[in-house]
């Protein structure tokens, strides 16, 4: 009996003691409170700024300069900006591996807007010094405001594991065709004192992801790399942007039958770069696209264990298996 009066003193005593601190913790539950609702009122505003209020605004590409160099222009993204910056006027140098495809690209936007184009034939994958310098020289004479850098490896999630990929192509592509182009274009861009590089990342870099890792890694890279130049050069006049996209319905996805069906989640090509343009001038860091914002805000609130498992789960449910019986079906035949 002694036992319960003296437990039930002590608990008296430990309510008085908490009493004393009560309004403290009620004044910092307020504060956590203000925090929590100012927080996700900013993301709002910005989201509302970045991707609708931008759209309003009237976009001069051609200020920047009289060509736009674009690196994987003969398809997905990298086609849909040259067609949209060639709407804007400006004329369009395309660089790509596939010479057919160059002609067939630039014939197609000369005809639709009455611009002028170059082609340059340069397989990436490479990554030789001579690719760089043959390049460098057929843009020599050429007032270059803008720099797209879209091209970028092909991958598949289960059938392109660490262990199987080819990783200097991989490396190549994503990284050394990044750093190289942009340090071609970059002098002249400075003498002028104007000149836009938009690079494209990818949302798959926020955390290191598995049965993606150099892909991921490498557009981290080109994340880092764009941020620490744009405020290196933004006194300059140029404006460096990253795009950290979601999956995008285009040739990359064909792995998956749902991301080859374009909608709110995943944007066709087109949708996406309309967006995109958009937030030009607005914001250097962007996902491009309002749904894909809402990936990125939902990624902020999730622990890196939890991303490493739904993204293990999620890639090998958008794994189509038609992807791995034709796999197979190459290497028995």
């Amino acid at each position: 009996m002694a036992s319960v009066e003296n437990a039930i003193y002590l608990l008296r005593q430990i309510g008085r003691y908490m009493k004393r601190y009560e309004e403290l913790l009620a004044v910092v539950g307020a504060l956590y409170a203000s925090k929590i609702t100012f927080i996700v009122a900013w993301k709002v505003l910005q989201g509302f700024r970045v991707y609708i209020l931008s759209r309003l605004r009237q976009q001069d590409f051609k200020g920047y300069g009289k060509w736009a160099v674009i690196t994987g222009g003969t398809d997905g993204i990298g086609k849909a900006y040259c067609r949209e910056f060639a709407n804007h006027g400006l004329n369009i140098v395309i660089i790509s591996r596939s010479l057919d495809k160059l002609k067939a690209t630039a014939e197609e936007l000369e005809k639709d807007f009455g611009i002028s184009t170059s082609i340059i034939q340069a397989d990436f994958t490479e990554g030789t010094r001579s690719l760089y310098t043959n390049i460098k020289e057929q843009l020599a004479d050429k007032e270059i405001g803008i720099l797209g850098n879209f091209v970028t490896c092909n991958f598949h999630p289960l059938s392109k594991t660490f262990a199987s990929i080819k990783l200097w192509q991989c490396i190549n592509v994503n990284m050394t065709t990044v750093t190289m182009m942009t340090y071609i274009v970059l002098p002249q861009m400075a003498q002028r004192r104007k000149g836009l590089i938009i690079n494209m990342s990818s949302i798959s870099s926020f955390y290191p992801l598995p049965l993606m890792a150099a892909y991921s890694a490498s557009k981290a890279y080109v994340d880092w790399f764009s941020r620490a130049l744009n405020y290196e050069y933004k006194s300059k006049g140029i404006t460096i942007q990253t795009l950290l996209p979601s999956y995008i319905s285009t040739k990359l996805t064909r792995f998956s039958h749902f991301l080859q069906k374009p909608g709110y989640i995943v944007p066709d090509a087109h949708s996406f770069v309309n967006s995109a343009l958009c937030t030009v001038g607005t914001t250097n860091r962007t996902t491009g696209y309002w749904t894909h914002g809402l990936q990125w805000w939902w990624y902020e609130h999730m622990p890196e264990s939890l991303w490493n498992l739904s993204s293990w789960v999620l890639l090998k449910m958008l794994d189509s298996g038609e992807l791995r019986l034709d796999l197979q079906k190459k290497k028995h035949s």
